[in-house]
């Protein structure tokens, strides 16, 4: 007797997960306002790192040199810094608080809570991270060698500016589809937590513990307040003020203490917090939604920082002579401007396009819907613009006055130029696609926000 014919098994296609596709309606709404207000700090930097040039090669310029070196706070307590000084470490610790509230945020209540989704820009900020840097330290290997000082250089051309980044996205970019401009901001936070890292890890030339240890305390006060709902800013910003002080006496880069301070803002709102919600108010808090105590504070200094802090960094740090030994001449010649140019220009897109893929490739993701890799590999060169960081990362690197630090800001303005020049002709190229993606979408929102809308 003859055994039963089987029936073959149909092999169901397996549904790939796309690699950037739309977030929610509720994310995409809160990116969009977090990127209006970094697109007029954009321009706002724009115009005091013109005006820093300007004035340094003007015949002025001893005027701009003296500013920045005008010392200014209590001498007692060591803080009696220039200017130049008050930028890096104290103006900046406001953009990482900020940075560090928007990546809890992500984290925690956004679509990348995700790990799917979380995967691709924290991946692709590493590669940004790492290629840049081993394209650095091989240009300098090969033109420096036996020079160990031109490698403390190394991390200059990881970072990227996202105020900058959106900035020439203003101009060139309006239609780009929500998704590449999520990938582009997250991925711009993750990449300033690796920077603070690094800064924090490879930047720190003495430790003093006790300072350090005694900085615990001022956090952990400040982290229990807003745990219980204070928002009082009379009562947060002097615990905030000691604990970048403690931190900066520590040898820590201070700008430390603002990621520290953000770490402990929690992301909901606490139950029957300070801020007068009962007990059962605040419940969709649980879900992303509402306006909890991280959300909060991103939205009272995202503006300080977008608006103030990053410009007048920028405006005490970018101005250098261009015709001087540390300026344009030295660009052809020396390995430490051609290593950040390189790192910019090149490194930067390759890895993150590179890191992009593999995630692609290991996790049977697709790209969404009418994008193409040409588009990965656009925002992935805007990501090059590495300007208010790398900046930093170079004055930490070689210090102030020597022939390096003056080559090494004209190397970052130049390859941000460049990577904002090459990723504006991509970006316009693909102008009329991301204008039918960006039609469709808006379609998509009319229709939830008429789903959202109370009916009768």
């Amino acid at each position: 007797m003859s055994a039963p014919r089987r029936t073959p098994l149909r092999r169901t296609p397996l549904r790939r997960t796309p690699l950037l596709g739309p977030g929610s309606w509720t994310e995409t709404r809160r990116i969009a306002d977090i990127l209006r207000q970094e697109t007029i700090g954009g321009a706002l930097l724009l115009v005091a790192a013109l005006a820093a040039l300007v004035w340094a090669n003007s015949p002025w310029s001893a005027g701009y040199e003296t500013l920045r070196s005008v010392r200014v706070g209590p001498g007692a307590l060591h803080l009696d810094l220039s200017l130049a000084t008050w930028a890096a470490d104290g103006l900046l610790a406001i953009f990482f608080f900020v940075a560090g509230l928007e990546l809890k945020r992500e984290f925690v209540a956004g679509d990348l809570r995700d790990p799917r989704r979380a995967a691709v820009p924290v991946v692709a900020a590493v590669g940004g991270v790492v290629v840049p840097a081993l394209l650095y330290l091989l240009v300098n290997t090969l033109l420096n060698p036996g020079m160990d000082g031109a490698l403390r250089g190394w991390a200059v051309p990881t970072a990227t500016d996202i105020a900058f980044a959106l900035a020439v996205l203003a101009v060139v970019g309006r239609n780009l589809p929500s998704a590449l401009r999520t990938f582009l901001l997250t991925l711009a936070v993750v990449d300033d937590l690796l920077a603070i890292a690094i800064i924090a890890v490879f930047y720190t030339s003495h430790l003093a513990p006790l300072p350090l240890l005694a900085a615990l305390l001022p956090l952990g006060l400040f982290a229990v307040l807003v745990r219980r709902g204070v928002r009082a800013w009379w009562l947060l910003a002097p615990l905030a003020a000691v604990t970048w002080a403690l931190v900066h006496a520590s040898g820590v880069h201070a700008t430390v203490a603002g990621v520290l301070l953000a770490f402990t803002v929690p992301v909901h709102r606490a139950t029957g917090d300070a801020t007068g919600k009962g007990p059962g108010e605040g419940a969709g808090e649980s879900s992303g939604e509402g306006a909890g105590p991280a959300e909060h504070f991103e939205h009272r200094f995202r503006p300080l920082s977008a608006g103030v802090a990053v410009p007048l960094f920028a405006f005490l740090s970018a101005g250098v002579a261009l015709g001087g030994p540390g300026g344009l001449p030295g660009l052809l010649t020396d390995g430490v401007p051609l290593g950040v140019v390189a790192g910019l220009v090149a490194g930067k897109p390759l890895g993150i396009t590179a890191a992009t893929w593999l995630v692609a490739r290991f996790t049977r993701a697709d790209i969404d819907d009418g994008l193409a890799w040409v588009d990965i590999v656009g925002v992935a060169i805007l990501s090059g613009i590495g300007f208010t960081v790398s900046l930093l990362i170079g004055e930490l690197a070689f210090g102030a006055g020597p022939t390096w630090d003056g080559q090494v800001k004209v190397a970052v303005l130049t390859g941000s130029l460049a990577a904002a020049l090459l990723a504006t002709v991509i970006l316009r190229l693909r102008d009329r696609v991301y204008r039918r993606i960006a039609e469709t979408e808006a379609r998509a929102e009319a229709e939830a926000r008429a789903a959202a809308a109370p009916t009768g």
